[in-house]
């Protein structure tokens, strides 16, 4: 019969055999787990690097997408523009859509190797809204001017939305052929139609062409929005043709005054 002393004598390689395994086992598992971990930071580095040299993400015909805002391919157009005749080309339709509930839809015009000459958003504000951004930031951007970029009033035109502010980039020449940009925004309903305008001529061609596809716009459905509907009803009795209508170019003298400097 063995003692005591001899059994655990005798034990005692295993243990330590058994328990140089387990750390082994240890050892393995945390290296794997490290190594696992630096290659999940790795994978990141690397698709953060990649996203900082792609472009900015843009869909086939508008400007960049702002973070947030996504194309609802599923939605059904809003908004139309009737066609001063038949052979007018048809814009291009894309709607956006933002988790705060914002809405945008975009029409684009393309004229000579696909390169924009106007554009046309009504934008129905949701809790992504942003009360402190310029709102000439964004018209900047859609008249592809960049973000750093800054515009000046050119004026008013009368649509059947009302005066309707138009804008140009800063410092222009009185009779440079400017593309023109424009803006008109309703508290009630948050509501906000902007645009530019490269067609004409001259300005006054431009600032008749902006009224014109202004006094065009109409609405195909509200969906849920009254307020919406009944600002558009009240606007058709208002609507004017396109064809001159005593001065198409006109400026309010006494306001213009006060519509000079960047914005």
């Amino acid at each position: 019969m063995q003692s005591p002393e001899a059994s655990t004598a005798a034990t005692s390689p295993q243990t330590h055999l058994a328990l140089a395994a387990f750390a082994d086992e240890v050892v393995g598992t945390l290296a794997r787990l490290f190594a696992y971990v630096g290659t999940l930071v790795l994978f990141a580095m690397l698709g953060l690097a990649a996203l900082g040299q792609l472009p900015d993400l843009r869909d086939d015909d508008g400007p960049a997408l702002k973070p947030g805002w996504s194309v609802a391919d599923r939605s059904p157009a809003a908004f139309a523009l009737g066609r001063l005749d038949s052979s007018e080309k048809t814009a291009s339709y894309t709607i956006f859509r933002h988790p705060g509930g914002g809405r945008r839809d975009v029409m684009r015009w393309t004229g000579e190797a696909d390169r924009p000459v106007a554009a046309l958003e009504i934008y129905r504000e949701g809790a992504e809204f942003d009360v402190a951004r310029p709102a000439t930031a964004d018209l900047a951007i859609q008249m592809g001017l960049g973000t750093t970029a800054s515009l000046e009033q050119a004026g008013l035109i009368d649509t059947k939305f009302g005066a309707v502010a138009l804008f140009r980039p800063t410092g222009t020449a009185d009779g440079a052929q400017a593309c023109l940009g424009y803006l008109k925004r309703s508290e009630e309903p948050a509501l906000q139609i902007s645009g530019f305008s490269c067609q004409g001529d001259t300005m006054p061609a431009r600032r008749a062409a902006i009224a014109c596809t202004l006094n065009r716009l109409t609405q195909l459905a509200s969906g849920n929005e009254p307020k919406l509907a009944e600002l558009f009803a009240r606007a058709e009795l208002k609507r004017r043709g396109c064809e001159p209508q005593g001065s198409s170019d006109w400026l309010l003298g006494a306001a213009n005054a006060q519509l000079r400097g960047a914005l």
